[in-house]
């Protein structure tokens, strides 16, 4: 039975991911009459101001990103009557016994969400241990970055486990609040006619894309430390991968499938230094047109020169009975043609065509997911044109679509994030990320970057507005598959 809280703190309220995610998402829960009646929620972050203040910091932060359709002033103002705010140096332990009294009572839960600096973690834990903000009933959720390798990574858990134990941990990944990402477990495990194939038997590879036609929008210091691999692979596209590639559980639960997810990140093969250069592909933007605007080089955004890679493409393989020898290529990368987030599995081809004599060709079936800019599912197939063949057999690729915007048009979209502060305030752990995936995963990249460092890779420039350097095709084309485009 889920246990809601009946207080939420955020972490970071005033920061642009509060203004542009969190508070439009809590507003939306609240206009749906979701949240928990009563529930009031305390913003803070180092930055002086009154309750009023924080409320008309909210409003606006409404105004801006909220559809029109979405406004209501009444429920704006319900919305707002739940809010208040206590300013707090999270560096320092000093303060945190005010922001405890300003939060009041907990005894009937509190839910916190925690969106800072890596080397603040352990000042901020100490601190809610000390204000009696870490009991048996207070939950934590922890926003990204949680380091930056394996050893950074088992730090900062190491710090939050000594006042919240896993049970009470919620790791947020907010792809896995996507609609479309949680229609892969419909898609796979609510059908029968896909299981059966799913399998090396039935599977020639796996496409993940996620490209973005950004460049540092304001991330700059952030990035440059960071860059393409552990930004987006080591969190969002293993996590994608893992969703496609585990076993079925045995129920929906958070213990359940998280136990599946990590089998198969355990299950990444290896990949030893010197075979890095042959299935790792890493760039950097250089200058060009995206979408009709001329665009600087990443060096000249970033005023200086740097090795960072905004681009990475790289084969990796799940070394297990269900995908022994099927290839999954994994790319990324900023200044893209355009902004798409896509899975593509293409199947095996039919193991004898009887329309080859005639003149008839086919080509392998491919299932496409794509969770944005468009949300669908979509299954290529092969049909016969219309005709009496007197020139052969004619034979045409058509698409199977299921538009979820299409055929859910009735049912109001969320954003990723109102289901995940939702989970967290209700305690449903199944879309949050347990802390032995994450350390899986930074194994698995460690290994990668070791290798990059061993062979002094350095990243290939790119025209910004293009698919990444041309070795990215080379790296698919050596096992004849075409990057799906």
């Amino acid at each position: 039975m889920r246990d809601a809280v009946g207080k939420l703190l955020l972490f970071g309220a005033t920061g642009d991911l509060s203004q542009r995610m969190l508070l439009p998402s809590l507003y939306g829960l609240h206009a749906d009459g979701l949240l928990p009646e009563g529930l009031t929620i305390t913003g803070t972050a180092r930055s002086p101001q009154s309750d009023d203040e924080f409320r008309a910091f909210t409003r606006k932060a409404l105004d801006t990103f909220l559809p029109d359709d979405r406004k209501d002033e009444a429920a704006i103002e319900g919305f707002l009557a739940r809010l208040q705010y206590q300013a707090l140096d999270a560096s320092t332990i000093e303060g945190f016994d005010d922001l405890a009294a300003k939060i009041g009572d907990v005894s009937g839960g509190l839910a916190i969400f925690l969106s800072t600096a890596p080397w603040l973690f352990g000042p901020t834990i100490k601190g809610l241990q000390s204000a009696g903000l870490a009991g048996d009933n207070v939950r934590i959720g922890l926003e990204k970055p949680l380091g930056k390798d394996l050893a950074s990574s088992r730090e900062i858990n190491d710090i939050v486990a000594a006042a919240f134990p896993e049970e009470r941990t919620f790791r947020i990944d907010h792809y896995l609040g996507k609609e479309t990402v949680q229609n892969i477990l419909a898609l796979r495990f609510g059908n029968s006619m896909f299981e059966p194939i799913w399998n090396a038997r039935g599977i020639d590879h796996v496409q993940i894309t996620i490209s973005e036609t950004v460049g540092l929008e304001g991330r700059a210091g952030y990035y440059d430390e960071v860059g393409a691999l552990r930004d987006m692979v080591q969190n969002h596209m293993l996590q994608l991968l893992a969703l496609i590639a585990m076993e079925p559980p045995a129920r929906f639960d958070g213990t359940a499938i998280r136990d599946e997810k990590v089998k198969v990140l355990r299950s990444l093969r290896p990949i030893p230094a010197d075979e890095v250069p042959h299935v790792t592909v890493t760039g950097q933007y250089d200058a060009g047109a995206v979408k009709g605007e001329i665009v600087k080089s990443y060096d000249e955004e970033l005023g200086k020169d740097s090795r960072t890679e905004t681009f990475v493409a790289l084969k990796a393989h799940v070394d297990n009975w269900r995908w022994q020898g099927v290839p999954f290529y994994l790319r990324t990368g900023k200044r893209m043609p355009e902004r798409r987030s896509e899975i593509v599995i293409q199947f095996k081809p039919v193991p004898h065509s009887i329309f080859a004599e005639r003149g008839g060709m086919l080509q392998p079936n491919v299932l496409a997911i794509r969770l944005q800019p468009e949300e669908y599912v979509r299954l290529l197939v092969m049909a016969k044109q219309p005709g009496l063949d007197r020139e052969g057999v004619r034979l045409r690729e058509v698409p199977l679509n299921l538009s979820l915007d299409t055929e859910f048009a009735g049912t109001r979209r969320r954003i990723a994030y109102e289901r995940l502060l939702l989970d967290l305030i209700e305690g449903d752990p199944t879309l949050f990320v347990r802390r032995d995936e994450v350390e899986a995963q930074w194994q698995w990249i460690d290994q990668i970057r070791a290798g990059w460092k061993a062979n002094d890779v350095k990243p290939k420039g790119y025209q910004s507005g293009s698919w990444g350097p041309s070795s990215s095709i080379a790296l698919t084309e050596r096992d004849g598959v075409t990057w799906n485009e």
